[in-house]
């Protein structure tokens, strides 16, 4: 996850996280992101990351395209939830949504498996009990 902090953004890395529990990541996140707010991140807790999650809902971005930082493979930018128009069922009704938007470094990462990838997370945030299963 990338951490605004006075200065530019710090980058800090949750470790192994295929081998954690959701609350045990959430946790380490929290953890992690009030520390480098106090400038108590170790370096390597900084390095040896693979994937960034960039949260710009706070500043009320609609759209942003988040740009890879090496030797990392992917980032993912997640912007601000707004109210908008949709079709349901025939219907016009007003939905909460969230721009998304994955880049991937494609000598790394497959297009189609980062297609893949973003269709999974929209259907987990669409569905959250499915991470309970």
């Amino acid at each position: 996850m990338a951490v605004a902090v006075e200065g530019g953004l710090v980058v800090p890395n949750v470790k192994a996280v295929q081998a954690k529990s959701l609350l045990q990541i959430a946790s380490e996140t929290d953890d992690m992101v009030a520390r480098t707010r106090e400038n108590q991140l170790e370096l390597e807790e900084m390095q040896g990351g693979t994937f960034t999650i960039s949260n710009l809902g706070m500043f009320g971005m609609h759209s942003f395209t988040p740009i890879v930082n090496p030797p990392e493979a992917c980032i993912l930018a997640v912007n601000a939830i707004v109210d908008r128009p949709m079709v349901i069922d025939g219907e016009i009704q007003v939905r909460p949504i969230s721009m998304l938007c994955l880049t991937a470094d494609h000598r790394l990462v497959d297009g189609a498996d980062a297609a893949k990838f973003l269709v999974r997370v929209k259907e987990l945030i669409e569905n959250p009990y499915l991470l309970l299963l």
